[in-house]
């Protein structure tokens, strides 16, 4: 089993966790430049089509998620379009160069995806209540600036992408579980 690959899958995963098209679209023209490798079917996201659908894809997320209230619309769709991305991501990566079943590579990417998506779109609501809106373009760039850089991380120093992978889904779920405890309120003594 190729290690470096399945840390590659891990950070693209992420990174559709931060932008779903994104790194669809570096992958898909990764492959197209022949620098990387997916495995089949998802390699077909290079086709021209694949680009010119992942390229509109990707700038109309990036510009709408600039966007007050469109940016809460577009978090609602990435409940479903980011685990997807994950999922075909971590099974492109890992399909290419790993003995991991399919399935478990969909999971992984979808669950990964997913987490990293939750924990992105429960901040929005906390920005847009404490900032009036203004500070979610800033957090719009900073969740760009992730993907892009974990995309890139993930084909150039897999390692490293793995290793910001596994900090933001432990920062995620440490965060999720604080609040539960806040929400439950101070325990009984007893």
């Amino acid at each position: 089993m190729d290690v470096a690959s399945l840390f590659a899958a891990f950070g693209l995963s992420s990174a559709a966790g931060l932008n779903a098209w994104l790194p669809l679209f570096g992958g898909a023209l990764l492959v197209r430049l022949d620098v990387v490798e997916l495995a089949e079917p998802f390699d077909e996201l290079s086709s021209t089509v694949g680009l010119v659908v992942l390229g509109i894809l990707t700038l109309a997320d990036f510009v709408g998620d600039k966007v007050p209230a469109v940016d809460h619309v577009l978090h609602a769709i990435g409940n479903v379009v980011a685990p997807l991305s994950g999922a075909a991501l971590f099974a492109g990566q890992a399909g290419a160069d790993t003995d991991i079943p399919t399935l478990l590579s969909v999971l992984l990417g979808a669950g990964t995806a997913e987490t990293i998506h939750a924990g992105r779109a429960a901040i929005r609501p906390a920005s847009t209540a404490t900032t009036a809106g203004v500070g979610n373009p800033i957090l719009s760039l900073l969740e760009d600036a992730g993907s892009a850089a974990l995309t890139v991380a993930a084909f150039v120093v897999p390692v490293i992408a793995f290793a910001a992978a596994v900090g933001l889904v432990v920062t995620v779920v440490v965060a999720w579980r604080r609040l539960r405890r806040r929400r439950a309120g101070p325990s009984p003594a007893g």
